[in-house]
């Protein structure tokens, strides 16, 4: 794996994680609130995604090793900027792989850039939209029992709240290394952060109904975090996505079930090179 920097907008320090060969065809993996790139491990690792993809997988503003600003993290632009800072990055059009927070601030990227550098969209335990009795950001019975705790500068508060989240983000036990690394990375996110990624009310019907390019829904039906009827609800707007559910899975199917993620995942991105070509 290759380590790096780039610029994101205004300036912002966004750290990328890479894998696989450097001209092969892109493929931008953006995680959920609270984690890091590091929650790819185990597709950053795989030996067909790497040895036919370039993985890149970054950090998101205020997350794991990039730059937290003091503020912004409510505003389109921004998400937006520093996701065409990645796609310039890959040099072409690229595969945009959202998994939970991230499925929103793919949509920002569509709203303000359309999808010209983009080859194709995949929602993973998605929202796509944030805000009070928003349909794409309809969250589960563990997101909701750890809010607004877990949004607290008080270690006493947080710090509880944030582990019954992570614990409620998988249908089955986790394995410890990864529960602790979770967890971990959860903690060092500024409470700043972890508050301000919710301080918005956007919809994005619009955006997911003009989507042009080919998508791919993947949602757990044990999903407590993002209720899967935000996952049906991105897959009723766009016009022929793909879906697959996966039963018995939560909100991690690139973990709970990385085998057959994987191999979709490969599959898609190789429908939408197909596609593009």
């Amino acid at each position: 794996m290759r380590l790096s920097e780039l610029s994101g907008a205004g300036g912002t320090r966004l750290a990328v994680t890479e894998a696989g060969p450097p001209d092969a065809p892109p493929v931008i993996l953006l995680h959920g609130w609270a984690q890091s790139a590091r929650c790819w491990a185990a597709q950053l690792t795989d030996e067909r995604l790497t040895s036919e993809f370039r993985l890149i997988a970054a950090d998101l503003r205020g997350h794991g090793r990039s730059s937290a600003p003091a503020e912004g993290y409510d505003q389109v632009e921004n998400w937006a900027g520093d996701v065409a800072a990645l796609l310039a990055h890959a040099g072409r059009p690229a595969v945009l792989v959202g998994w939970s927070y991230g499925g929103l601030v793919i949509a920002d990227y569509l709203r303000e850039h359309g999808s010209d550098a983009v080859s194709g969209i995949a929602l993973v335990g998605a929202i796509t939209e944030l805000g009070r009795g928003r349909e794409g950001g309809r969250t589960g019975v563990a997101m909701r029992a750890a809010l607004p705790a877990a949004l607290s500068d008080d270690p006493a508060v947080a710090v509880p709240a944030l582990q019954g989240f992570i614990e409620g983000t998988s249908a089955q036990p986790l394995p410890g290394e990864f529960a602790q690394l979770a967890l971990g990375t959860a903690l060092s996110t500024p409470p700043a952060v972890r508050l301000g990624l919710f301080r918005r009310d956007i919809g994005n019907a619009d955006v997911l109904a003009g989507l042009t390019v080919p998508a791919l829904v993947v949602h757990g039906l044990d999903d407590r975090i993002v209720d899967p009827a935000a996952g049906r609800y991105a897959a009723d707007l766009i016009p022929g996505a793909a879906t697959s559910w996966y039963p018995e899975c939560g909100h991690l199917p690139f973990v709970e079930h990385a085998e057959r993620f994987t191999t979709e995942l490969a599959e898609f991105v190789e429908r939408c090179q197909g596609e593009a070509a």
